[in-house]
């Protein structure tokens, strides 16, 4: 039998190690374009004007035309019941008790965003995706569903039909599947029925929000603002918002918009951060982080299983029974893990050296960043994900 390994982590070779120094080779080619001076950025793509917002949207509705992949009703009562009401709409009255058998029917769920500044007769997208037990929506037709917003109104109906790019088929308990096939889009399948109102800069103000707080951003982008137009227009309120005095006229608020949005400002440095994703292992460090001189030592521990059958056979006359077991043998490696000295650095491009010195993998490596920042010998806002 083959024996089943463990790993935690466990060292894997000159295969693992290539991929770790391949890796951070490529982080330190990142590190080395970091040091290039900061570009500076549009307004446009650092902040957002507050009230130019877009708005979610979700209907509830039924899918018809399946092809005997729809819902088993007797475990989706809700696709009958709403099957039922919208025929008691349309005039048909089912008999008491009547039985609906239905396989071309599916519950789905609608949602979409409603953009801003859309105006009742424009048309968006929908996403289309089922709520039951439905095998496949492909060549379904969504019927009319109301969309509404999170105030209960309805700024939309929903109806067409959707195409899916993917594609199952099932036979004999075998199944084969490609992409995904209880779900899909609809191009231009809502139209808008009522618009959001804007105040946009009726008060004789704008507000913009810079997409991540920071003091030294919003005073540049302050100070652009008010250089460009020559006048104090702009004041900060806070690391985020800066507030702007508008045109009394509304005709003229779209060129002042436009024009304050193609202001370019070079955002302030950020501070130091690591951020590592607890899931898949993978690390990411910003230009700013720096290391003090440390000494760490790692090891790898792996646990080694191996199972196979015995079978204890009694003797012909004894009266004993046949018994079947298993034995296994479990074996435990450590590797050495010498002192490997990771001397401070200056820029990011010194701290990968220091961190590829020590020859661990990406698991490995959020292991010795944690412990590293408890001993104060890594100068880095450390975040999981």
């Amino acid at each position: 039998m083959m024996p089943a390994r463990l790993d935690l982590p466990a060292a894997r070779g000159h295969t693992v190690q290539r991929a770790v120094r391949s890796v951070l080779s490529l982080c330190l080619l990142l590190a080395g374009l970091a040091g290039w001076p900061a570009q500076a950025e549009r307004l446009k793509d650092i902040a957002s004007i507050q009230g130019v917002r877009d708005n979610p949207l979700i209907g509830y509705g039924l899918m018809v035309g399946l092809d005997g992949s729809g819902d088993q009703t007797m475990q989706t009562p809700f696709t009958t019941q709403s099957l039922n009401n919208m025929l008691v709409q349309l005039g048909i009255t089912m008999p008491p008790g009547a039985s609906m058998q239905l396989k071309n029917v599916a519950a789905v769920m609608v949602t979409a965003t409603l953009p801003s500044f859309a105006r009742p007769g424009q048309t968006m997208d929908i996403t289309v995706s089922s709520m039951g037990n439905a095998k496949s929506l492909r060549g379904g037709t969504l019927l009319m569903t109301p969309l509404k917003g999170a105030d209960g109104q309805v700024y939309a109906l929903a109806q067409g039909n959707m195409v899916i790019g993917g594609a199952g088929a099932s036979a004999n308990g075998a199944k084969a599947q490609v992409n995904q096939i209880s779900s899909g889009r609809i191009p231009a399948g809502a139209i808008v029925e009522r618009a959001v109102e804007s105040t946009l800069g009726d008060d004789g103000l704008l507000t913009l929000e810079l997409n991540s707080s920071d003091f030294g951003t919003a005073q540049l982008a302050v100070e652009a603002i008010n250089r460009d137009f020559g006048a104090a227009i702009a004041r900060a309120l806070d690391a985020r918002v800066i507030q702007i005095t508008a045109p009394a006229r509304a005709e003229e608020r779209v060129s002042f918009l436009s024009r304050i949005q193609n202001i370019e400002v070079t955002p302030s440095a950020a501070g130091a951060r690591v951020v590592i994703n607890a899931r898949t292992g993978s690390v990411v460090m910003n230009q700013s982080v720096r290391v003090n001189d440390c000494a760490v030592a790692h090891g790898s521990l792996s646990v080694v299983i191996n199972t196979e059958p015995v079978v204890s056979q009694p003797n012909a006359l004894s009266g004993g029974a046949t018994v079947a077991g298993q034995r296994s043998q479990i074996e435990i490696n450590q590797a050495s893990g010498a002192l490997q000295m990771v001397h401070s650095g200056a820029a990011l491009a010194d701290v990968i050296k220091g961190l590829n010195a020590l020859g661990a993998n990406p698991q490995d490596l959020v292991s010795i960043l944690q412990a590293m920042k408890a001993a104060g010998a890594l100068r880095a806002e450390l975040e999981i994900i």
